[in-house]
């Protein structure tokens, strides 16, 4: 790294065009050629909304209010249309959160990587076309010449991703700005993208600006870091020594919010399992096209899995290992072509009323499961529909009794989705999940959506309310930090099959297999220390 500067931002400040309320305040910070820089901070904190201001690419409701912003010396505030576009791209390069909405779904891959080329060089067609293929065989897309005639959707969300950084490192900026780049990706994927764009831009000297709410991964490749609240920065400075001895009490709410390991629970593995799910074979029926039939694809390779009474189980694994499929099988969403699922020591099928009502299923995306047009009461009362033995108004009581346990008064009862926020949404699922106090709940990536610290009141929401009726859980997720939190037992996918499975901190502190080893060096070990700060440690790297 250089100690020339690349890009100085000075008392930047940005309001609501409409009402002039403030959602950027007075931020200043510089970063040099060549280094990593993090900003890291919560939704609604101002961190996307300030860096797309560098390059003046600002929503039409909020305006600027103040500041200066130089590149290269250059001010980018006074850039005429023309010289902004020469800008972007070209020298400043930015890679969104999701890459299914900044690539055209409508467009090969291929004319989409040659479109920045053509703009900003004057490279011949064939000149082009190597370089495409060179870059995509830099960020590990195994078919280049095949992937130039795919389309967006033919990729998984780590190839999507890794074709957004081609797309933007082609050009070879300057500076590199990475907004929340790898939030929708598994631990493994996710660390493999970041090691790749560490290791592209430190070949051309690119500066970093990576922003996220992600501080573990913010801590693993930024030198510095300036934390951001309600749209003003409240701390700076080196990475390790904000991490280590964080000074404003905000940095320290974010760090005490890490997932961290709980003591061991002791659970009864005497008794017959609450569930059993016996060699369960999944196929999904594959594309049929015109001259070739379709051949099914299988999901499940003859998994078998037990939960407890009273037991929290995580299941684990990348994208593509099959733990949902496993998940929404024992819902009884999906049907398994082979295999028995059993429910008390009897098949499933038996009662499948009763095991419908005692089996409940918290999903990711609470927005997506909840009625828009139903009021928060409503959504509630509805998981009570079928509940014998309640008429009318017990059922509203018991609605509102079960909002008041997941931290929710009675004044959002009339509320309708739309006017809660991600964590209050979470805490209406979870709550229509309990309602009915059934005994075995499937937890599919719960908290994989929210913020840090709202993602830690809401397991320790999940804990409590798990203590109080003692139901058993079966937990996916692809965050093994939180994994390490909640979960009594730990099993580990891969490819359709379980590969390794124990207690939580068998699994976490002496993994066997190769794979299982992988996940866990994607994640840091945490330490608290009295200062408020916390020492990261990568796991099984010596």
């Amino acid at each position: 790294m250089t100690s020339e500067t690349l890009l100085t931002v000075r008392g930047l400040t940005l309001e609501v065009a409409r009402t002039g309320i403030e959602v950027v305040k007075d931020i200043s910070f510089d970063i040099a050629s060549g280094e990593i820089f993090g900003i890291v901070g919560e939704s609604g904190s101002g961190k996307s909304l300030a860096t797309r201001a560098l390059i003046s690419l600002l929503p039409p409701a909020i305006k600027l209010a103040g500041g200066a912003i130089s590149y290269k010396g250059r001010d980018v505030l006074t850039m005429k249309d023309g010289e902004l576009r020469r800008l972007r791209g070209a020298e400043i390069g930015l890679v969104f959160q999701e890459p299914m909405t900044s690539l055209n779904p409508s467009m090969t891959i291929g004319r989409q990587l040659e479109e920045g080329l053509v703009l900003h060089t004057k490279l011949s067609p064939d000149e082009r076309r190597a370089r495409i293929l060179d870059m995509l065989n830099r960020v590990g897309i195994r078919d280049p010449e095949g992937a130039l005639a795919a389309y967006p959707h033919e990729f998984s969300g780590g190839m999507r991703q890794r074709i957004m950084l081609a797309s933007v490192m082609l050009l070879k900026p300057a500076l590199l700005i990475a907004d929340e780049p790898t939030t929708a990706l598994d631990a493994v994927i996710q660390r493999d993208v970041m090691e790749l764009m560490v290791e592209l831009t430190r070949a051309e000297g690119t500066a970093v600006l990576l922003i996220s709410h992600d501080l573990p991964m913010v801590a693993r490749y930024t030198s510095r870091i300036v934390v951001m609240e309600k749209g003003a920065i409240v701390e700076h400075g080196r990475t390790e020594d904000l991490l280590e001895a964080p000074q404003h009490p905000y940095t320290k709410k974010l760090l005490s919010s890490l997932p961290f390991r709980g003591a061991p629970r002791v659970v009864d593995t005497s008794k017959a399992p609450m569930v059993s799910a016996q060699n369960i074979v999944v196929d999904y029926a594959g594309r049929k096209s015109l001259l070739k039939k379709a051949k099914a694809k299988r999901a499940l390779h003859g998994v078998s899995i037990d939960i407890h009474e009273g037991e929290v189980v995580a299941l684990v694994g990348g994208s593509g290992s099959g733990k949902t499929t496993l998940g929404r099988t024992i819902a009884g969403l999906v049907k398994e072509n082979e295999g028995q699922i059993r429910f008390q020591g009897r098949s499933r099928d038996e009662d499948w009323r009763d095991y419908r009502m005692n089996c409940q299923m918290v999903f990711q995306d609470p927005y997506s499961s909840l009625d828009p047009r139903m009021t928060i009461l409503a959504l509630v009362e509805e998981a009570l529909r079928l509940v014998p033995d309640l008429d009318g108004a017990a059922k509203r009581k018991r609605a509102l009794e079960t909002l008041e346990e997941v931290g929710l008064n009675v004044d959002y009862a009339s509320r309708y989705p739309h006017e809660l926020s991600g964590g209050q949404r979470q805490r209406v699922a979870i709550a229509r999940a309990i309602a009915r106090r059934p005994r075995f709940l499937i937890a599919d990536e719960p908290v994989s959506a929210l913020d840090v610290t709202v993602r830690a009141q809401v397991l320790d929401l999940f804990s409590d309310l798990q203590k109080r009726y003692g139901f058993s859980c079966l937990f996916i997720s692809h965050d093994l930090g939180v994994v390490e939190q909640i979960a009594d037992r730990v099993i580990v996918m891969q490819d359709g099959r379980i590969i390794e499975q124990g207690d939580r901190d068998t699994i976490f502190d002496s993994p066997k297999e190769a794979y299982t080893r992988r996940l866990l060096s994607a994640i840091p070990a945490l330490d608290q220390n009295e200062r408020g700060g916390v020492t990261l440690k990568w796991r099984l790297e010596n």
